[in-house]
Formats: structure tokens, C-alpha cells, sequence
């Protein structure tokens, strides 16, 4: 899915079990037809964040934005913010390293539990953008063990990082 997609949700379309509004959807509409005018985008971004503080979908959209714009520092920060949401959302602790398996159902694929982990793999991989390959395999280590079917993609950043 990419941002055209979620700025066109509809109130029932879900990313991740998270509910986009039709005004946050046009928010980020409006985001991706402003790319390049960064700061125009990033100020809709932050916008839609603040109306729709729950919404999966959002953060998803300004990682995103920041790790294309080449802010690795902001995209970090962002993808934090995400993980942290949807960890309160999954009704589980936001401490990656302290997380196992049996944590909470890592298996549903419209949950913020596997936002959680797609957004793990996106650390990882601005990790490794960064220049931090042992924090990049520790994630990536740590995303394998919640993720043994590997279906957020892990192991296309596993295999970025042992080509590197």
C-alpha cells in the first residue's frame, strides 16, 4: 500500500486495524501531491498526526516521508513514535529487546501487532541506512524471533545488511 492508497481511505478501510479518516486520507493526499515542497508536506503530515494520533496509517506516512527525504535522524524518530502507538494500541509493552514470542499474538496481520513488527523492520533497515549494522542485526535479530515466518520481510533487510 502506498500513501495514494491510505490518503483514499474511507472511514471503514483499515492499514494495520488502523481507521483513517476521510479528512486525515485527504491530509495525506494533499501530502503526497506537496513531496516536493518539503516543508508544505511535512506541516500536512504533522497535521493529520495531530488529528488522528491513533491512526497507523500516519505514522506509517511520515516515516515514510522523512526516510525518502533522506532525514534519517527525523525518520527514526518517527518510526519510534509509531512503534510506541502501536505498542500502546496492542495493549503490549514498547520495549522491543524485552519482547518475546509469547508477548501477544504476533500472527494477526490487521493488528497493531504487525504494524508493530513491519515497523521494527523499517528501524532496522534506517538503522543500517545510518551505518549502524550491529543495531540493525540486533533489531533484525530480535524481528525474526516475533516474526519466524518472516511475514513483514525481515530478512530482505538481513539480506541488504550481509551484502553490505
Amino acid at each position: 500500500m502506498d500513501i495514494r492508497e491510505i490518503g483514499s481511505a474511507k472511514p471503514r478501510d483499515t492499514f494495520y486495524a488502523s481507521v483513517v479518516p476521510p479528512e486525515v486520507g485527504g491530509l495525506l493526499e494533499e501530502a503526497m501531491g506537496s513531496y516536493h515542497d518539503t516543508a508544505k508536506a511535512e506541516a500536512l503530515l504533522l497535521k493529520a498526526r495531530s488529528q488522528a494520533p491513533e491512526a497507523l496509517a500516519v505514522y506509517f506516512s511520515i516515516y515514510k516521508f522523512y526516510f525518502y527525504k533522506g532525514k534519517l535522524a527525523a525518520a527514526e524518530a518517527a518510526v519510534r513514535a509509531a512503534l510506541a502507538t502501536a505498542a500502546r494500541l496492542g495493549g503490549f509493552p514498547d520495549d522491543y529487546p524485552a519482547l518475546t514470542p509469547d508477548t501477544t499474538d504476533w500472527s494477526r496481520h490487521d493488528s497493531p501487532q504487525h504494524f508493530y513488527l513491519f515497523s521494527l523492520k523499517a528501524l532496522a533497515f534506517i538503522r543500517l541506512r545510518q551505518g549502524d549494522s550491529l543495531g540493525c542485526e540486533a533489531i533484525l535479530g530480535k524481528l525474526g524471533e516475533l516474526d519466524r515466518a518472516d511475514t513483514v520481510g525481515g530478512s530482505v533487510i538481513g539480506a541488504l545488511a550481509a551484502g553490505i
